[in-house]
């Protein structure tokens, strides 16, 4: 049986940080916008709030496995649903720091410049921050970018147990500084701020999310779509192998041929990958948009640890933890004793036992990981991924994802987390539980298709175009040529309104030219 065709004149593929903001960004075009999703919306129930259900049971994350290079399949931190993976992120939205933009020498190698600069970007992180809600402040943190203004929304609130906390890092020396979150605290705003928002859905809608923030207003235009339960699984070009005209969508189990004359791709560097080699025919032998050999190379995913400091003696009544950011390290010279780059200490969402058992020996009783939460702080370490061809995304043998992966820049890594152990050793905790994360931590996966303005060396050019292609974008996390040492997020959404606006202004010459 023929599959059906639909028509289109753009398809955007993925609904997370890139291609969720794409839809925002583009539902005035004018044009018919079709944005197809492999999840659906996620269930608002009781269980968006259990620790239980959320980190034992993985209730929402994808039940698909990944392979590693040997063969071993894990089960990767992906989540397939209407906004992607911010629906469960815990909205950390830095910018990028200058020096991010520029070739820098880490302790593991070099760390490439972007083809932009950060004033190419400054007024969509203006916009960005407002489109998703960022509450922060600035002049604290000796790192901050340049800004036109202050914040859209003043800094969350911190608990006076991280208040204290803060001040005692101050006596140090440090520069803790409020961590630009993106919540709907504003007045009048949804949040309660609760203890499960990071790693957890919002019941409340209050999460500054793709799916919020920008989806939900894209649908308001009628000349956006939505297709649910809709998983891309090739896309096809015409004869030249110069344009793409259309994708084949597998729809609650039935083919739909959907033709379109642009194609944006957003499905998270991993499989945003995987589709372009997926789609390979007798033009693009290597994968679509892959005369370089580099779509799926270079995967970056940040070298991430998490840090569990307990007091013993006091405990830590903490409900929203995640206010505070440390960058006293992020920059080459900050420490005579390493003079190379290290990276960013904050924290994570207060944890509960549940969430501790993972990391436990299997032998530790309940309630005794119920006492090391009650009187803990909890901390995310995170040190730049640098760029490795070798560190690189395929399909396996069997159809699937395989993901090679070795672990770079070690050592500004290690030197980071001796930082921050000190640094809460001299605060008055005596206890200090580390795990690195491994090959599964991939929540700010990036790197695989990287841009640039020479096509022997990048996959898209500085507007997320693909080079070998006429009307081809790639719009997530897969156009970064460096990991860097923030959250991801607020870029992607950044660069996804300046990509958005390139178009725009492609599609506004197509209509003004004469017939």
């Amino acid at each position: 049986m023929a599959a059906s065709t639909v028509e289109t004149d753009i398809l955007i593929i993925g609904t997370g940080a890139g291609g969720g903001t794409m839809a925002y960004a583009l539902r005035s075009l004018g044009a018919r916008v079709l944005v197809v999703e492999r999840g659906d919306f996620l269930p608002n129930e009781p269980q968006n709030y259990s620790a239980e259900a959320v980190f034992l049971q993985n209730r929402y994350k994808t039940a698909e496995r990944w392979q590693d290079d040997r063969g071993a399949t894990f089960a990767p931190g992906v989540h397939y649903f209407v906004g992607g993976n911010t629906k469960m992120y815990g909205a950390a939205l830095p910018r990028l720091r200058l020096g991010d933009f520029d070739d820098i020498q880490h302790a593991g190698g070099i760390s490439p410049a972007w083809p932009i600069r950060y004033d190419d970007l400054a007024p969509f992180y203006d916009e960005a921050e407002r489109l998703y809600w960022v509450h922060g402040a600035s002049g604290i943190d000796p790192t901050d970018p340049p800004r036109s203004g202050p914040f859209p929304f003043p800094a969350m609130p911190a608990d006076p147990y991280m208040e204290d906390l803060n001040a005692k890092f101050r006596m140090q020396g440090l520069h803790p500084a409020p961590l630009p979150v993106g919540l709907d605290y504003r007045d009048g705003g949804r949040c309660i701020r609760c203890a499960t928002c990071d790693a957890f859905p919002c019941q409340f809608d209050a999460k500054g999310d793709a799916d919020v923030c920008t989806v939900r207003p894209a649908l308001e235009s009628p000349d956006v779509t939505l297709w649910t339960n809709a998983f891309a699984r090739r896309l096809f070009t015409d004869d030249s192998g110069r344009r793409v005209v259309g994708a084949e969508i597998d729809r609650d189990g039935e083919i739909t041929r959907v033709s379109a004359e642009a194609v944006i791709v957003s499905c998270g560097a991993v499989n945003s990958a995987i589709l372009l080699l997926r789609s390979a025919n007798a033009r693009h032998p290597n994968g679509l948009a892959n005369s370089s050999d580099l779509v799926g190379r270079n995967y970056m995913v940040h070298g991430n640890s998490i840090l569990v400091a307990v007091d013993p003696t006091h405990k830590n009544p903490t409900v929203f933890q995640k206010t505070v950011t440390i960058n006293d390290w992020y920059l080459a010279g900050s420490d005579p004793d390493f003079p190379w780059p290290m990276g960013n200490i904050q924290p994570v969402g207060k944890l509960q036992a549940a969430m501790l058992v993972g990391g436990a020996p299997s032998f530790t009783p309940r309630a005794v990981l119920k006492e090391i939460a009650a009187r803990s702080v909890d901390w995310w370490i995170m040190s730049e991924d640098l760029p490795d061809p070798a560190n690189r995304v395929t399909i396996a043998p069997d159809g699937g994802i395989r993901v090679t992966w070795r672990p770079n820049n070690v050592a500004a890594h290690d030197a980071l987390m001796h930082r921050a152990k000190t640094m809460l050793r001299r605060a008055g905790y005596p206890i200090l539980l580390d795990q690195r994360m491994g090959i599964a931590t991939n929540s700010h996966q990036c790197g695989t298709a990287r841009f640039g303005t020479d096509p022997a060396t990048s996959v898209l050019d500085t507007n997320c175009k693909a080079h070998d292609l006429d009307n081809l974008w790639v719009v997530d996390s897969s156009f970064f040529p460096s990991s860097t040492a923030v959250n991801p997020a607020l870029t992607i959404v950044a660069q996804a309104l300046r990509a958005g606006a390139s178009i725009m202004k492609r599609y506004q010459a197509r209509a003004d030219a004469p017939a």
